[in-house]
C-alpha cells in the first residue's frame, strides 16, 4: 500500500485544467509527476507540449489499473470527487482530493472508512492550512499569544472568476471554513447564512455566514465574486492581542499583530491602541507545501493535517450554510449521538437504517437499502446487502457474507464462516440476478459455523443447523440438521437443548407438540 520508505513517489494527476496545471508544475518540479489524465485533448497537448516525458491519458481506468501509480491527485470538477477518489482507494493508491471532499456527507465518510480500512492516506485541498503565514498565526493563537479568541471574521472577495457549477459558498468559502476550525479546535454549534442572486437566479454570488461555538467564539465569513477589488483577509481578535493576515500584501507584510487592548476606566470600556507588529516568516509557496506533505504522508504513513476527517467537518459547515441560505433560517448543529456503534474501519452506504444498541465490528459493510434491527452483533469482516433486512437481536460472527435475496428475522444466529447463496447455478461469465432465490431464516434459528444454505427456502423458527451442514431444502421449526446433505436428526428446544423422544426438553423441561410446522411449544 503505497511507497512509505522509499525515494520515488510516482504521482497521477487527475483533472489538468485551471487549477490542476498549478498542481502539475509543482509536483513536476518535485519530481513526483508520472501521468496526466484529463478529458480535455487541448489540456492535454498543454501538458505535453511544456513538459515534455510525462505521460497523458483520456481515460481514469488508465490510471486505476497502474501498479506504478502510488498516488492520485483529482483536481476534476467536485461531481466526481467521489468515484474517482472511491475508485483510486479500492485499488490501492493514496488520494489528494481537491475541496470539497465530496458533494455529501455519506459519501465523504465512505470515503474515510475505506482509505482506514486499506490503511492508505486520504487528503484534502485546503490550500491556506499550509501557507506559512496561516500556519504561523495558528502558532500564536494556539500557544495562547493573542490570549482568549473572541472572534474570527474573514473577507473573500473578487470580481470573478464567476462559476455557473458552483455557487460562491462552495467555491470560495471552504478555505475560510477549513482556517477557522483549525484556529478554535472546535466545531461550530449553529449557522446562519445569508445572500444575494444577482447574476443567476439559482446561483448565490454573495453570502455572509456566521458561526457560533461551544466555548463561546463566533465567526464570520464574507465572500463574493462581484466586489470592485480583490480582498483576502483573516482576522483574529483575541482578548490580549489581534491578528490580520492579509494575502493580498506583499509578503513581509502579511501577517500583522496589533497589541491593541480594552482597558476598564469609570466603569467604561476604554480602547488602548499599540503599534502594529509585523511578523516575519520564511517566504514559500503554500501549493508546493501542501504537495510535499501529501508526498511525505504517502511515504512516512502519518496522518495528513488536512485529512479527511477535516474535511468532512468543513463540508458539514458547507452543508448547514447551504441549508441555512434555502431556509433562511440558522442551523443548529447540536446532533444527538449515535445510539448505536460502527467501527471506524467499517463502511456504511447511504441509506441504511440500523437499530439502537447495535454494534458493527471491524472491516464490516453493509450496502445500500439494508435495514439492521436494534440489539444486533455484527462481527468482523462481515457483509450485508444490499436490500437486506436484518430483524432484532440477531448476531453474525465473523466472515459471514448475507447477501441479497437473504431475510433474518428477529434472534438469528449465524456462525462464524457460514455461507448464504442467492443464486443456484451462478457462472462467473453471466450475470444472472434476475434468477436470485429469495431465502428466509425464521426467529431465533441457530446456524453453525462453516454451514452451507442453498437458496430459495424456508428455515424454520428455532431451527438449529449443525456446524459444516450444507442445506438444500426447507427446514421445520425446531428441527436438529446436521451433514451434507443435510438431514433431520432431531429436536431441538427454544434454549438450544435436544428434545427426548417425548418432545420435552431435557434442560428447562419445556414441552412441545406436533404440528403442520414442525413442532409448538404445549400451551
Amino acid at each position: 500500500m503505497g511507497n512509505k520508505n522509499g525515494s520515488e513517489s510516482n504521482i497521477a494527476i487527475i483533472g489538468s485544467g485551471y487549477w490542476g496545471k498549478n498542481l502539475v508544475r509543482n509536483y513536476m518540479q518535485l519530481n513526483n509527476l508520472k501521468l496526466v489524465c484529463d478529458s480535455n485533448e487541448n489540456s492535454l497537448s498543454f501538458i505535453r507540449k511544456n513538459y515534455p516525458g510525462i505521460e497523458t491519458c483520456m481515460a481514469i481506468n488508465k490510471v486505476i489499473s497502474r501498479n506504478d501509480i502510488q498516488g492520485v491527485v483529482i483536481a476534476s470538477p467536485a461531481e466526481t470527487h467521489f468515484r474517482i477518489a472511491q475508485e483510486s482507494l479500492l485499488s490501492g493508491k493514496h488520494v489528494f482530493v481537491e475541496k470539497p471532499i465530496t458533494l455529501n456527507i455519506q459519501e465523504a465518510e465512505e470515503l474515510i472508512a475505506l482509505s482506514k480500512k486499506n490503511s492508505l492516506v486520504l487528503m484534502v485541498g485546503h490550500l491556506l492550512q499550509y501557507h506559512p503565514v496561516f500556519v504561523k498565526l495558528k502558532e500564536l493563537v494556539h500557544s495562547g499569544d493573542l490570549g482568549r479568541i473572541n472572534y474570527i471574521y474573514s473577507n473573500r472577495l473578487n470580481l470573478g472568476k464567476i462559476r455557473r457549477e458552483e455557487n460562491i459558498l462552495w467555491s470560495f468559502a471552504p478555505h475560510d471554513i477549513s482556517m477557522i476550525l483549525s484556529l478554535t479546535s472546535e466545531e461550530p454549534v449553529s449557522i446562519t447564512s445569508t445572500g444575494g442572486n444577482y447574476l443567476h437566479k439559482k446561483i448565490a454570488d454573495v453570502t455572509t455566514t456566521h458561526m457560533t461555538f461551544p466555548s463561546g467564539i463566533r465567526a464570520h465569513i464574507f465572500v463574493s465574486w462581484l466586489h470592485p477589488f480583490k480582498e483576502q483577509k483573516l482576522i483574529v481578535v483575541g482578548d490580549k492581542k489581534m491578528a490580520v493576515f492579509d494575502d493580498t500584501l506583499p509578503w513581509e507584510k502579511k501577517l500583522v499583530i496589533y497589541p491593541h487592548q480594552i482597558h476598564w476606566s469609570n466603569n467604561l470600556p476604554v480602547p488602548d491602541k499599540a503599534s502594529p507588529q509585523y511578523i516575519s516568516v520564511p517566504q514559500s509557496e503554500p501549493l508546493k507545501q501542501e504537495c510535499e506533505h501529501f508526498i511525505g504522508c504517502i511515504r512516512s504513513g502519518q496522518k495528513p493535517i488536512t485529512d479527511g476527517v477535516e474535511g468532512l467537518k468543513v463540508l458539514k459547515v458547507l452543508n448547514a450554510s447551504q441549508q441555512s441560505l434555502d431556509s433562511e433560517k440558522s442551523i443548529n448543529l447540536k446532533v444527538k449521538e449515535k445510539s448505536f456503534f460502527v467501527h471506524e474501519s467499517s463502511i456504511i452506504d447511504k441509506n441504511v437504517s440500523i437499530g439502537n444498541d447495535t454494534k458493527i465490528w471491524h472491516f464490516s459493510h453493509i450496502l445500500s437499502g439494508s435495514s439492521i434491527g436494534k440489539n444486533c452483533t455484527v462481527s468482523q469482516n462481515v457483509m450485508i446487502g444490499p436490500g437486506v433486512t436484518v430483524g432484532d437481536n440477531c448476531k453474525i460472527q465473523n466472515n459471514v457474507s448475507v447477501y441479497e435475496g437473504v431475510t433474518l428475522e428477529e434472534g438469528v444466529f449465524c456462525g462464524p464462516s457460514m455461507v448464504f447463496t442467492n443464486v443456484y447455478n451462478p457462472r462467473a461469465e453471466l450475470r444472472k440476478m434476475h434468477q436470485l432465490r429469495r431465502t428466509l431464516v425464521k426467529k431465533g434459528t441457530t446456524i453453525g459455523a462453516n454451514a452451507t444454505i442453498i437458496c430459495g427456502i424456508t428455515i424454520g423458527q428455532y431451527a438449529f443447523i449443525g456446524a459444516g451442514s450444507v442445506v438444500n431444502k426447507d427446514v421445520q421449526d425446531y428441527a436438529l440438521i446436521v451433514g451434507n446433505p443435510g438431514k433431520q436428526i432431531g429436536w431441538v428446544c427454544k434454549c438450544g437443548e435436544r428434545l427426548d423422544q417425548d418432545f420435552t426438553c431435557m434442560a428447562c423441561e419445556t414441552k412441545y407438540s406436533q404440528s403442520t410446522s414442525g413442532l409448538k411449544i404445549c400451551s
